[in-house]
């Protein structure tokens, strides 16, 4: 785990217009080891963006969920899936989505 990672969780204020703004807050920094796993190229908006795959590893917390997101400077992973493999606390294993225009 040599990785300094940014743990967020999503916040919505609201745009005054019924809608929201969706900011993110710092809620730690965390040291992680970060696996690539797979990639693949998607259109989205008529537009080509780069979509890979992770999985992340970090010593065990609570209130790590799905939606939430980890960073390092420009790259942002957004938690799709979060498990303790073994049970024991001792670590948590995150599946995530970094997504690149």
């Amino acid at each position: 785990m040599r990785r300094r990672l940014l743990l967020e969780r999503p916040v919505g204020t609201p745009d005054g217009i019924g809608g929201e703004t969706r900011t993110h807050i710092l809620v730690a920094a965390v040291w992680a080891q970060v696996e690539w796993l797979s990639g693949e190229e998607r259109w989205r908006a008529g537009r080509p963006e780069q979509a890979l795959s992770h999985r992340i590893s970090l010593r065990w917390r609570a209130g790590v969920d799905a939606g939430q997101r980890l960073r390092d400077a420009t790259q942002v992973f957004e938690i799709r899936a979060v498990a303790d493999p073994d049970g024991a606390r001792r670590r948590l294993v995150c599946l995530v989505e970094e997504v690149r225009p």
